[in-house]
C-alpha cells in the first residue's frame, strides 16, 4: 500500500513539473487555402516565438488577415487554442494565430514585443503569404484584447520593437478588442496582472507604458469593443473608459455591451449577436 501511494505521489509530481499541454481540434481550413504550420517569427534568447498561418495563395487578389491573440492573463493559453475560424475563411480572409512569451518565460513587457513582431512579420511578408498589408486585423479577447490594443494602437511607435527593428509606416486597418485590459493602473494588484508586471507592478510609469489607453489618438485605427457588463475578471468600465477615449478623439468605434456577460462563455444568442456586429462593423470600414 505505502509503494502504491509512493508511485502515485511521484507521478502526480511529475505532472506538476511537466503538465501536459492540452489536445486541441486542428484548425479547419477550405481547400483552396494551405497551412504553414509553427512559422518562427522571432527569437529571444532560447524562447521562439511561433504563429500558425492559413492563407489563400491562389487569391486572385491579395486577402485580407486576422492576426489572432490568444488570452490566458498572460500566463496561459496557447495558439492551437484559436479554432472555430470559420467566419473568416468563409469572407476569404487568412488567419494568423500567434504564440507570444507567457509570465512564466518573461514578464511585461516580453508579450507586447513578440505580439508587434509577429505584426511585423506578417507585414514584411504580406506579398509572399499574398495578404494585403492594407487589410491587416487584430483580434484578442482578455489578455489577447490588451496585447491587439497594444500592437496596433503603437502604430510607428517602435518603443517595443528592439527584436524587430523597423523603419517602415505601420498602421492596421481595425482592431477587435473583446474584453481586453485597458488601463492596468487600477489593476495593478490584481493578481494576474500583479504577476505579468512582476517588479514593475509598482512603477506608475511602467504601468502606464503598457496600458493601451494611454496611445490612443486622432489616428488610431477603428477599434471594436465586446465587453459583458457583469464581467467579474477585468472591469467592464475598462472598456468604457476606452470607448468614450476614442469617441473623443473621432475615432471609429464601437461599444457592443452584453447584458449581464461574464468574462467570454457567452451564451449561443450573444455569440451570434457578436458575431453579426463584428462583421458589420468591419463591412462599414469596407473590410
Amino acid at each position: 500500500m505505502k509503494y502504491c501511494m509512493f508511485i502515485m505521489a511521484f507521478f502526480s509530481y511529475i505532472q506538476l513539473l511537466f503538465p501536459q499541454e492540452k489536445d486541441y481540434t486542428s484548425v479547419e481550413y477550405p481547400e483552396d487555402y494551405i497551412s504553414k504550420i509553427n512559422v518562427l517569427y522571432t527569437q529571444e534568447d532560447n524562447w521562439k516565438g511561433y504563429m500558425d498561418i492559413f492563407i489563400n495563395p491562389n487569391a486572385t487578389n491579395p486577402t485580407p488577415v486576422v492576426i489572432n491573440i490568444h488570452g490566458g492573463g498572460w500566463k496561459n493559453g496557447q495558439k492551437e487554442s484559436q479554432t472555430g475560424l470559420e467566419t473568416f475563411f468563409s469572407r476569404g480572409y487568412a488567419v494568423a494565430n500567434v504564440s507570444y512569451r507567457l509570465v512564466d518565460v518573461a514578464p511585461a513587457p516580453a508579450a507586447i514585443q513578440d505580439v508587434r513582431c509577429a505584426l511585423l512579420y506578417i507585414y514584411k511578408n504580406a506579398k509572399s503569404l499574398n495578404i494585403d498589408p492594407s487589410k491587416i486585423i487584430l483580434l484578442g479577447g482578455s489578455a489577447g484584447g490588451h496585447l491587439a490594443l497594444m500592437a496596433g494602437l503603437l502604430g510607428d511607435n517602435n518603443s517595443f520593437d528592439s527584436n524587430c527593428p523597423n523603419s517602415e509606416h505601420i498602421k492596421v486597418a481595425a482592431i477587435i478588442d473583446k474584453y481586453g485590459v485597458t488601463d492596468l493602473t487600477p489593476l495593478a494588484y490584481r493578481n494576474s496582472p500583479r504577476d505579468w508586471l512582476g517588479l514593475n507592478n509598482t512603477d506608475a510609469e511602467f504601468v502606464k507604458k503598457v496600458s493601451p489607453i494611454n496611445y490612443v489618438s486622432k489616428n488610431s485605427p477603428p477599434i471594436f469593443i465586446a465587453h459583458g457588463d457583469a464581467d467579474p475578471i477585468v472591469p467592464y468600465k475598462q472598456s468604457v473608459i476606452l470607448y468614450k477615449r476614442l469617441k473623443a478623439h473621432k475615432v471609429k468605434t464601437r461599444l457592443l455591451t452584453l447584458k449581464k456577460g461574464k468574462h467570454g462563455n457567452f451564451t449561443k444568442k450573444q455569440n451570434i449577436l457578436l458575431s453579426k456586429s463584428i462583421w458589420k462593423f468591419l463591412n462599414n470600414l469596407g473590410l
